[in-house]
């Protein structure tokens, strides 16, 4: 279970809490274990495997602060925040790759929520640069992290 739960978190203090989550909800649901649907390993593996869906969930949705990333990008070495992000190296290599107007763009946005006349206000650039610096560094990133949408194309 711990091994299950480390493959979809990544972290190994999050893994252990996923799986001694999962054997509490396995507890307080045993009554509702049908040995006829399939085995217990099977059963237990399944409910980690939510549980540690629901802590990736709680783990992304965690705000950074926009200077933390963008020093991620600029200042690897210097970065003192590192530790506080667990997919660091993954995150650095997609920022790495775009161009630094549009990580501060895609961080403002993305992470803070920014609309692009605010990012437009605090960079002091007009509204449509702002808007392409996002839409441009958002696709580059997607394409870096080679993120899914789960659809097949």
């Amino acid at each position: 279970m711990f091994g299950l739960a480390l493959s979809i978190v990544g972290v190994p203090a999050v893994a252990e809490e996923v799986a001694q989550e999962a054997f509490v909800r396995a507890w307080r649901f045993a009554g509702g274990y049908d040995p006829r649907r399939g085995a217990v390993a099977g059963w237990l593996l399944a409910i980690t495997r939510n549980a540690a869906i629901d802590a990736r969930r709680l783990i992304r949705d965690q705000p950074y602060d926009p200077q933390v990333l963008i020093d991620l990008v600029t200042e690897p070495e210097q970065c003192a925040h590192s530790d506080r992000i667990p997919d660091v190296q993954r995150i650095r290599a997609g920022l790495a790759a775009l161009p630094r107007e549009q990580v501060v763009a895609v961080v403002l946005a993305a992470v803070y929520g920014l609309t692009a006349r605010e990012i437009a206000e605090r960079e002091a650039i007009p509204l449509g640069t702002a808007k392409t610096r996002i839409r441009l560094g958002l696709a580059r990133l997607r394409t870096e992290l080679e993120v899914s949408d789960g659809r097949d194309t």
